[in-house]
């Protein structure tokens, strides 16, 4: 009887200790992973603001007017162009 509960016993403590160090194994697995998507994160948002940058420069007034003109070969009406359409 005694030798039965003392390997019971024995094998709970091995079992625990194999769960412990599972559980640390997991732990550090998942810990990489987080390091590797936060890494990923933040060169997703330098990404983001280079992007939010390049817009602003892209849509600034004097750009959109410079491409008008050049590319598209637009000018503001003069008087004779203008047609005022009464209600």
């Amino acid at each position: 009887m005694r030798g039965a509960l003392t390997m019971v016993l024995l094998l709970a403590a091995v079992a625990s200790a194999i769960g412990v160090v599972w559980s640390r194994y997991r732990s550090r697995v998942l810990f990489v992973e987080l390091q590797g998507l936060e890494r990923t994160r933040d060169a997703l948002e330098i990404e983001w603001g280079r992007l939010q940058l390049e817009q602003a420069a892209l849509a600034a007034p004097g750009r959109v007017e410079q491409v008008a003109r050049q590319q598209l070969h637009m000018h503001v009406p003069g008087p004779e162009e203008t047609v005022i359409v009464k209600p």
